[in-house]
């Protein structure tokens, strides 16, 4: 997103108030911007930090081109601090630093700008520290507060900030942006239905491991159908390499939720919503393979065992209790 008018097609009320504060030269000394990941969190507090410093700004928009828009972009403007969680979390040493850093004059002007990225990760020491530091606001400091969880934040820092709250796309407007992109009608159709992220989406675009886990998920039931004697082999030897870690086995689990969601939409005649319209013809001989109660017990299953991988369950028992369910 390069402009403000690009970040107002997924995020345009926030813009909209954004833009008409730069316009009117009515920049809030702090502010929170909060959403899921993937909402826009970085861009527009890299496009506010432009519009703030630029030296050709023209209607609230920055150049991109000048001195400051350049090293901002780099991550190298001298008067521009970002703090993002070392580890674990955001300490009270990063506090304090930034409160030394802002207590020098400014290299090239008074104007200072923080972003503390993940802000909702500061400890107690370290929130009580940031505090002090926004309760004494300078008219030429911004404070800005990314989050995705904005009750993680203490009350008293959220009642100093101006909090904007960015929604989630829908679907149909990622989609819209991946293609824009480059990726694939039928790829925007299956990365839009597993993440609202526009950069999580353009990475599985180009992950050999996320084309080979969609592989395994066709294969599997394509197992469950025709070589039912073979599935818990198949588990133990290529699904469960595959999907060693937690997160990946959720992201499997994910994969196999929307192909039984499509299975049932061929049974109830709802072709329209089907996601996997690159593997229609499998998913229609899955139609005829599984019945509308089988379907609905399989998917209770799955989501079951999505509530049980983060709980002290071995995940290969798990999978092959969840494929004995799944086969007919």
């Amino acid at each position: 997103m390069n402009n403000w008018k690009e970040l107002a097609t997924i995020q345009p009320v926030a813009t909209k108030m954004i833009v008409n504060m730069i316009e009117r030269n009515r920049i809030s000394h702090a502010y929170l911007f909060h959403g899921q990941k993937g909402t826009g969190k970085n861009q527009i507090a890299t496009m506010l930090t432009k519009s703030i410093f630029c030296l050709n700004r023209i209607d609230g928009e920055p150049c991109h081109t000048c001195r400051n828009c350049i090293r901002i972009t780099s991550g190298n403007h001298p008067d521009v601090h970002k703090i993002v969680p070392e580890g674990a979390s955001i300490k009270k040493d990063q506090i304090l630093h930034l409160q030394k850093e802002f207590s020098y004059t400014g290299l090239e002007s008074n104007r200072k700008v923080y972003i503390i990225q993940d802000a909702d990760k500061m400890t107690v020491n370290a929130a009580n520290k940031l505090l002090k530091f926004l309760e004494e606001p300078s008219q030429q400091t911004t404070a800005i507060l990314l989050t995705d969880n904005v009750n993680g934040i203490i009350q008293t820092i959220r009642s100093r900030c101006q909090i904007i709250a960015l929604q989630p796309l829908n679907e149909n407007k990622m989609q819209t942006v991946l293609q824009e992109s480059g990726i694939t009608a039928s790829n925007a159709r299956l990365f839009s239905a597993i993440t609202n992220n526009v950069e999580d989406a353009k990475m599985f675009d180009q992950d050999e491991w996320f084309a080979q886990a969609r592989n395994l998920v066709v294969q599997l039931i394509e197992m469950l159908q025709h070589k039912k004697d073979e599935v818990l082999l198949f588990i133990q030897k290529q699904w469960m390499p595959h999907f060693s870690e937690r997160s990946q086995l959720q992201l499997g689990l994910d994969l196999l939720i929307l192909w039984y969601k499509d299975v049932m939409y061929q049974l109830i005649g709802k072709e329209e919503y089907i996601i996997f319209h690159a593997y229609l013809d499998k998913i229609e001989e899955s139609a005829l393979y599984w019945s509308r109660e089988d379907t609905t017990q399989i998917l209770y299953a799955m989501m079951e065992a999505k509530k049980r991988i983060n709980q002290n369950v071995h995940p290969t028992l798990l999978m092959e209790q969840l494929t004995l369910r799944m086969q007919r």
